[in-house]
């Protein structure tokens, strides 16, 4: 091993990838280092024989299930916003050359009583969208208008409400909006993951579903009640644009594995070092507590800063939840989603008497994942009880008949030391829900403390494109 790099990173999860692609476009002299045989850590993609080694201690998989190889099951299945930060970072780092992507089918929501609804995306659906009554639609656009025409430097704007003091229920309520409405804005628009958001300063929550004005010109005030919901949230309408599919997500081809391996080529591009079947990758500090290398199997390799993802610095990161999941193989579309090859529910915590909301992702053979005929479909959830599969049944309850399924939880923690005092710098875990934002974020801010500069993600989107396939 060389004698001293800039930055050694450890684990090849798609954090560490991003994270070492952007560090060597930078200039920084990197090596990355895993204990696996393989890319992409806890969020690689396993084709039939990994899943059934890992899961049922056996690589014999049942014939029936079709071709092996075939299979690219992810291990942290989420959703790409089209319009989202983690599309701006491939656009940035030009990686998108290394990819195709395909856009997600449809988005929905769930309602007590195991009813989905779909999540509107033109104005004929919006028009047809059993999700609010006449009345109820009246109620929200004007609570949207309010939002709208919100100028933080206009106090004629704000109505005599201080949204840094007010609460976001307490505006909500201004507007008598219903109980299910709300699920829906702060849920399946907003994407909030649990409802502690009302009950703080109502400007964030403002902000996320800022509306831009060219959304409220005068033809799209003429526009459908419901369809101004589309255009609230500012990520969500810009993303359902982007490719004007039936939501505003979109998926990568052979699933999401995908993503680490691309940010590896554009690391090694930019002369980053690639190491992989490093056993035991011990970070070594000096006498101060600084990270001044790294050891695997006798040989040692000097840095100034380390990367890592929490399982190799264990002593430095505290415990703060759990995650489980359901990973489903099935011979059929989800129910009720119009024979969806690829779909996201939410199911809003309040309509299953949660603490967190479930989410439930589907894919399939369409996006080269599974054999023909095949669909993948993911049941998660912020752990609440030592059962996951009674804590998971009412998502799973939707699916219908399943092939397989195979329950697996991971312990979810977050950084507990001071960077400028040791020179690590940790991922958290990856959470439950289905899109990436909440993982670049954490990227972005870890890229500003390792380099002491912010990434300009401001670029043109329109570089990016769905892959044009049936």
């Amino acid at each position: 091993m060389d004698d001293e790099y800039d930055v050694i990173v450890l684990g090849t999860g798609l954090k560490e990838c991003i994270l070492s692609g952007l560090l060597s476009v930078d200039g920084l002299k990197v090596l990355h280092m895993d204990r696996n045989d393989y890319y992409g850590g806890e969020s690689s993609s396993l084709n039939l024989t990994q899943l059934w080694k890992r899961f049922r201690g056996s690589d014999t998989p049942q014939e029936n299930l079709g071709a092996i190889r075939e299979y690219n099951v992810d291990m942290i299945p989420k959703f790409i916003m089209a319009n989202g930060l983690l599309v701006q970072t491939l656009i940035h780092t030009d990686v998108t050359k290394y990819l195709n992507f395909k856009a997600v089918d449809g988005s929905f929501v769930y309602k007590k009583g195991k009813v989905i609804y779909k999540v509107p995306a033109t104005d004929v659906e919006a028009l047809k969208s059993p999700l609010m009554g006449l009345f109820e639609k009246r109620r929200a656009r004007k609570f949207f208008i309010y939002v709208q025409d919100y100028d933080e430097k206009d106090p004629k704007s704000h109505e005599g409400l201080d949204l840094s003091k007010v609460t976001a229920r307490e505006i909500i309520s201004k507007y008598g909006l219903e109980d299910d409405t709300i699920d829906f804005i702060g849920h399946a628009l907003a994407l909030h993951n649990d409802d502690d958001y009302l009950d703080q300063p109502a400007i964030d929550f403002v902000k996320r579903i800022k509306v831009k004005s060219v959304f409220f010109s005068s033809t799209t005030r003429q526009c459908s009640d419901l369809n101004v919901l589309l255009c609230g949230e500012k990520l969500y309408a810009e993303s359902l644009a982007r490719f004007q599919g039936g939501s505003p997500y979109i998926y990568p081809l052979y699933g999401l594995g995908e993503l680490p391996q691309a940010f590896a080529r554009l690391s090694a591009v930019y002369g980053g070092t690639y190491m992989l079947n490093k056993p035991e990758c011990k970070v070594e500090f000096d006498g101060s507590g600084k990270a001044i290398g790294v050891t695997s199997a006798g040989e040692t390799a000097k840095c100034k800063k380390v990367v890592c993802d929490p399982s190799y610095l264990s002593d430095k990161v505290n415990k703060v939840g759990k995650v489980t999941r359901a990973v489903c193989i099935m011979s059929h579309p989800i129910p009720d989603t119009n024979d969806a090859h690829s779909v996201q529910i939410i199911l809003p915590q309040k309509q299953l008497g949660r603490k967190s909301d479930m989410y439930l992702f589907c894919c399939s053979y369409a996006h080269n994942v599974a054999p023909k005929g095949k669909y993948i479909a993911f049941v998660s959830a912020e752990a609440e009880t030592d059962n996951p599969e009674e804590e998971l049944k009412p998502g799973i309850e939707l699916l219908g008949p399943i092939d397989e399924i195979f329950y697996h939880s991971y312990d979810t923690y977050v950084p507990t030391n001071k960077e400028e005092e040791d020179n690590c710098f940790i991922s958290g875990t990856y959470d439950a829900t289905t899109h990436f934002e909440s993982t670049v974020l954490d990227v972005l801010e870890m890229y500003t403390k390792i380099t002491g500069k912010t990434l300009d993600l401001s670029v043109d989107l329109s570089a990016a494109s769905a892959t044009a396939e049936n």
